[in-house]
């Protein structure tokens, strides 16, 4: 007799902590005369674990919604919530201090200072968010895993190039490396590939996947590649501001 039918995967990811919630989330902007409808009542879960896709043509909303829920722009009107608690009206300095400590960002231009080394731009946002006394108490711990996390991607020999002396997917790996060392509950990845030849990309979203598998990480990843965004077990289209059947 067959065995009972595995879950859908939403079902799955239901059942989870949700750790992340926007709320009938908007985002307008005015142009002259004109009010730009960018992001329209969105409501949206992220579910501790997992790694959620969206996909959407340039201009659907995804990194605009994205950019909300990372504390990176303030929603017009509706709510983000950060394990219950409502984020979205913090002071900057809060806001700022809390998508430090919590939160990782990968981008598709990748953001490194080029005056820094690889090991220099992995450990700039831990630098950046820790006091002096913090530093000299953690800064040896927080080298090591960088360290570690670089030698993971595959940049162990690389460790004090210059991004100008890497290629695209090197640099993108350094950006993945600063994004997680130090052990964000969510990393928001908009258009990580986008930069990137498609082989690269692969091996790019296998090391996601790999940290999702074996640290439960969890991932939103925003991209108009249809092949990358089908690599998520979760996937969600976006058309004018809203959520669309896929």
């Amino acid at each position: 007799m067959a065995g009972p039918a595995a879950a859908p995967v939403q079902a799955v990811a239901d059942q989870r902590e949700v750790l992340l919630e926007g709320r009938n989330l908007s985002r307008s902007f005015r142009v002259g005369d004109t009010e730009l409808h960018v992001l329209r009542n969105v409501d949206f879960r992220l579910h501790k674990g997992e790694i959620a896709g969206i996909v959407g043509a340039s201009g659907a909303g995804k990194s605009t919604l994205l950019h909300l829920l990372g504390l990176l722009d303030t929603p017009t009107s509706g709510q983000v919530l950060y394990r219950g608690q409502d984020i979205s009206r913090l002071s900057a300095e809060a806001a700022a201090k809390l998508r430090n400590r919590e939160f990782g960002f990968v981008f598709q231009s990748f953001h490194l200072l080029p005056e820094f080394s690889a090991l220099e731009n992995v450990l700039m946002p831990a630098r950046i968010g820790s006091g002096a006394m913090a530093w000299m108490k953690d800064g040896g711990r927080l080298q090591r895993d960088a360290v570690e996390l670089l030698t993971r991607v595959g940049l162990g020999q690389r460790l004090h190039h210059l991004p100008t002396r890497l290629s695209g997917g090197e640099r993108q790996r350094v950006a993945l490396a600063r994004a997680l060392v130090q052990k964000p509950a969510v990393v928001f990845c908009d258009e990580p590939t986008g930069n990137l030849d498609s082989r690269t990309a692969d091996e790019v979203f296998g090391l996601i996947e790999q940290f999702n598998r074996e640290h439960s990480q969890t991932f939103l990843i925003v991209t108009h590649d249809q092949h990358i965004a089908d690599r998520t077990p979760r996937r969600l289209r976006m058309a004018d501001g809203r959520f669309v059947e896929p």
